[in-house]
């Protein structure tokens, strides 16, 4: 195992960028993950790995994940602590990384009419969408719509959705509403949630069949198109003084009345 002490090396400085650049992800058809369990997550979901990089006290201190990983990456890489806390945006890194290769639009799922999922428009904190996506998985979605906002292979949004985002079926699409129209033709039910006291309690909406639940911005919410183009606009009921809820939080309470 070759190895790298060196903060300034190529190889490194890419993987740092390919962790703080959306576009290099898009361009290169690669993303960065950190940490011993996230890696191996990725490993078992049949993510191709393409460059790992431990730290020494990684190989034994987290033996059983590095050695699932090393059996699947294409090269490995023995670093110093010093290169792993240049790659780590954590205060305590374990010293496991992978640069990991994008799933491709084959690997992917399509929307299934008769599913349940959330759709998620413009959802600008990574930390966010990592939470929904946990949610949803765990709640048993069928899948997740992302149109817009911050990429799903946002290390952050990646260590949020504790692997979710790599296992989950994530749709992404530039034009939400005319994915929304799509489906109303196709028969789902589209629920656009904002927080209005004119809107159906969602506790009162029929969940039957194939649903789409739209949520939106963290300060805007949905845009005026997305809603108009739903079949029907849901709230949560909320007491108290608060105007809404946070996006992560509303989006786990739809996904639950979503498998009620």
């Amino acid at each position: 195992m070759e190895k790298i002490t060196a903060r300034t090396n190529d190889k490194i400085k890419y993987a740092v960028r390919l962790g703080e650049s959306a576009s290099l992800r898009k361009e290169a058809g690669e993303f960065f993950l950190e940490g011993a369990r996230l890696c191996s997550d990725a490993v078992q979901t049949g993510i191709e790995i393409r460059q790992a990089f431990f730290t020494s006290k990684a190989l034994w201190k987290y033996s059983e994940y590095v050695e699932s990983i090393i059996a699947k990456s294409g090269i490995c890489y023995e670093i110093s602590a010093e290169v792993s806390q240049k790659l780590s945006d954590t205060e305590n890194p374990q010293g496991v990384f992978c640069i990991c290769r994008v799933k491709s639009d084959s690997d992917k799922n399509s929307l299934d009419c008769g599913g349940k999922y959330l759709a998620l428009e413009n959802l600008q904190d990574p930390s966010n969408l990592g939470a929904v996506c946990r949610s949803a998985e765990a709640l048993g979605l069928d899948g997740l719509i992302v149109s817009g906002g911050c990429d799903v292979y946002n290390p952050k949004a990646l260590r949020a959705s504790m692997g979710s985002l790599l296992r989950m079926n994530v749709i992404t699409c530039g034009n939400l509403r005319e994915l929304i129209e799509k489906a109303n033709l196709s028969g789902m039910k589209t629920l656009a949630s904002v927080p209005k006291n004119t809107a159906a309690d969602i506790r009162t909406v029929s969940m039957d069949g194939g649903v789409i639940c739209c949520v939106g911005n963290e300060g805007s919410g949905l845009s005026k198109e997305v809603i108009e183009a739903c079949t029907a606009q849901v709230t949560i009921p909320m007491s108290g003084r608060a105007e809404s809820f946070n996006a992560s939080a509303a989006a786990a309470i739809l996904a639950w009345e979503l498998k009620r």
